[in-house]
Formats: structure tokens, C-alpha cells, sequence
């Protein structure tokens, strides 16, 4: 009776930790950047509610000039968007990129780990 050293605890444990990081590095994405959180307005005292409140007038009252010097110009209200004065989104894609290339190291690992048994099977069989 020869005993061969198999590697097949190892690949069992390789590929459990593949598809934990599969499943958990996605998930990371959920989580704050910063641990501190940002005052709402129910936490403000009544100065910093009035300062808010004079804030939100004066951005409003420049949007709606802004309107109407894009209308004077003949380019009419802005649809929607970067246009309407939002601010653009973040490219961030980190999450996505890491979890595509986990995604495709986890299918080559699967792909490798079924050859590898076919070729074994061929040969002993």
C-alpha cells in the first residue's frame, strides 16, 4: 500500500477562502469611509438651523437665476443632472473590479481544479 501525498486538503481549503473572499470583499463596500458621522439637521443648534435655512434660500434663489439667464440665452431650463446643479457622481469602481477579478480567479480555479481531476481520472483509469 503506497502513500501519496495529496494536496487535496489544501486545494479544499484554497477554494473555501477564493469564495469567502468572493462573497465578503463586495460587501466591504457598505461600510463608511469615515468613522465620523456628519451633523443632521435636528442636530444643529437654532444659529446653525437659521444659517441652513438662509443657505438653502440663497442656493435657491441662485439656481432659479441661473434659469432664467439660460433662458434669456434661448438654451431653455437645464434637463436634469450636472446642467440642473447637482454634483456629479464619484467614479468608483473599486468594488466592482474586485469582485469581477475574484469573480473570474474563482471560475479559472473551479476550471483548473475539474482538468486536473479529469486528467487523473484518465490516467489512473
Amino acid at each position: 500500500m503506497s502513500r501519496r501525498l495529496t494536496l487535496r486538503p489544501l486545494r479544499v481549503a484554497v477554494l473555501t477562502g477564493v469564495a469567502a473572499g468572493a462573497l465578503l470583499v463586495p460587501a466591504t463596500a457598505a461600510f463608511a469611509t469615515s468613522p465620523t458621522p456628519t451633523p443632521a439637521a435636528s442636530d444643529l443648534s437654532p444659529s446653525g438651523k437659521e444659517a441652513l435655512a438662509k443657505k438653502k434660500a440663497e442656493d435657491a434663489r441662485t439656481l432659479k437665476e441661473a434659469a432664467m439667464k439660460a433662458q434669456k440665452l434661448g438654451k431653455g431650463y437645464p434637463r436634469g443632472g450636472v446642467a440642473a446643479g447637482e454634483a456629479p457622481a464619484q467614479n468608483d469602481n473599486t468594488g466592482t473590479l474586485i469582485g469581477s477579478a475574484t469573480g473570474a480567479l474563482l471560475l479559472a480555479g473551479a476550471g483548473t481544479y475539474v482538468l486536473r481531476r479529469r486528467a487523473t481520472a484518465r490516467r489512473d483509469g
